[in-house]
């Protein structure tokens, strides 16, 4: 199946999801409820982060339909390969779509090649959904993985279909609250637990001040070994001061 294929047959898909007899912005619309005429969004803290030898990827798992929140412990850490992960936000029925056709075509990829696919490879297919879909889907996407030949790496494709590669990215509502933090505390050849702590801590700000963000920090540790995962939940999660 081809990347436009694929999609289009989505885009069509998404389009038809409140029940025959019922139209759009009508009074038995609204009493059907918000899981028909709101988009479930997983808006949402995502971060990573660059370190020599991988990367630590990052996310909160709190999912909103509006007001209501839908689930309190999402995995916004998708697995793309073994060495490849994407943190996703924005709708959630877009980017989990996404996230299984890029997913789908690296394994295709690697069972034609013999070899694990290059970051680079599925950040590129990312940003080439994002982009040709961009009036179609809500989707803001950090891809993140280690691979042989660069190591690890942090790429973002926000809404749009933009690509860049940066050594921390951040994304998702909760992220306008922690720029100013992870700008001054941002350091070049941190260590792998200085990373660590560094986005826990910046997850942990911008849920306290995010009504969109909640929920469990979910992290991953992502080497030429595989990904390691955490979760820290309760009074793990560090307290920062609530004015």
């Amino acid at each position: 199946m081809s990347l436009s294929t694929a999609m289009d047959q989505f885009a069509a898909l998404r389009h038809e999801s409140v029940p025959s007899g019922v139209k759009r912005g009508s009074h038995l619309d609204a009493m059907v409820g918000n899981h028909v005429s709101e988009e479930v969004s997983t808006g949402t803290s995502i971060m990573a982060v660059e370190f020599d030898g991988g990367v630590v990827i990052g996310a909160d798992s709190r999912t909103t339909m509006g007001a209501y929140i839908a689930n309190r412990v999402t995995d916004k850490l998708t697995r793309i390969t073994d060495n490849i992960y994407c943190c996703r936000s924005g709708s959630a029925a877009d980017t989990q779509a996404i996230a299984d056709i890029v997913s789908y075509h690296l394994n295709f990829y690697e069972m034609e090649t013999g070899e694990p696919a290059a970051v680079g490879v599925g950040a590129n297919i990312f940003r080439e959904m994002c982009y040709n879909y961009r009036d179609s889907l809500t989707a803001g996407i950090i891809c993140a993985g280690w691979d042989r030949r660069l190591g690890g790496q942090v790429y973002t494709i926000p809404l749009g279909g933009m690509l860049v590669r940066q050594p921390v990215a951040i994304g998702g509502s909760g992220s306008t609250y922690v720029y100013g933090y992870v700008d001054s505390n941002f350091k070049p050849n941190m260590t792998e637990e200085q990373c660590v702590q560094f986005v826990t801590n910046t997850l942990a700000l911008a849920i306290s001040r995010d009504g969109s963000s909640g929920g469990v920090i979910r992290l991953g540790v992502i080497t030429k070994d595989g990904i390691k995962r955490h979760v820290i939940t309760g009074d793990d999660i560090p307290k920062f001061f609530e004015g």
